[in-house]
């Protein structure tokens, strides 16, 4: 009975308190709220303005234009939703994604594929870690080369084409968000997509599969592709350990 008198009393003073500073007082009430919530953006804001690394890196070069169109059809298929592409700083993820990921390495993504949750695997190391053959299979069945994945298949992309001229619109609106491409690339953007495209073209003809530069698994292959490759090579060259 003391115990509970002794908690009753003290809930009683802190109702009491509690009433006559603040509820009963507008004012007060106003001003601790508001410097309760200044504390509050403080802490969330600060940091965004003082990152603990370098927010560029010359390592780091713009998608090119079949890059681009890949990564274009990696958003429109939704492809975000299901993988994330960073890598965060535990063990684990270190040892089977590579480096875990810098800022740096984001600075053309616009806007970039973090991702929000994780049903298939991490894809920002993703480049080179597989041939083009593969995701091209991938692609068309992934069970072929995941048995018991819960991927559907996109058999459009293999049959789909792009346009030269949406991939070129797109290359102007992120040259005017800052991606430093020149004129010359612009102009050359039909040039630039025959080329690549030709070199995956004749990678995946020596795993005997048929196909042409302007088919739309040939640049999301191009975007997979490219995926960290940069970041992790710089990473390599400072010596970073992972």
């Amino acid at each position: 009975m003391a115990e509970n008198g002794m908690d009753h009393a003290s809930e009683k003073g802190y109702g009491q308190w509690h009433r006559r500073v603040f509820e009963g007082n507008a004012a007060l009430f106003a001003i601790g709220a508001t410097i309760a919530i200044l504390i509050g953006g403080i802490v969330e804001i600060v940091p965004m303005f003082t990152p603990a690394g370098p927010e560029h890196s010359e390592a780091i070069t713009p998608y090119t234009p079949l890059e681009v169109a890949g990564r274009d059809i990696y958003i429109s298929e939704g492809c975000y939703l299901c993988h994330s592409q960073w890598v965060r700083p535990m063990r684990a993820e270190i040892l089977r994604y590579g480096p875990w990921s810098r800022a740096w390495e984001y600075q053309y993504d616009r806007p970039f594929q973090l991702g929000s949750r994780r049903i298939g695997p991490d894809l920002h190391r993703i480049g080179n870690k597989y041939p083009d053959a593969w995701h091209y299979e991938h692609m068309r069945d992934p069970r072929s080369t995941t048995p018991g994945s819960v991927m559907p298949p996109y058999p459009w992309l293999l049959n789909g084409r792009i346009d030269a001229a949406d991939v070129r619109a797109s290359v102007v609106a992120l040259r005017k968000t800052g991606t430093p491409y020149s004129d010359a690339e612009i102009a050359g953007v039909e040039e630039s997509l025959t080329l690549q495209g030709g070199e995956i073209v004749s990678r995946l003809a020596g795993a005997g599969i048929e196909t042409t530069p302007d088919r739309k698994i040939v640049a999301l292959i191009a975007y997979l592709q490219r995926l960290g490759v940069e970041g992790k090579a710089a990473l390599q060259a400072e010596g970073a350990e992972y």
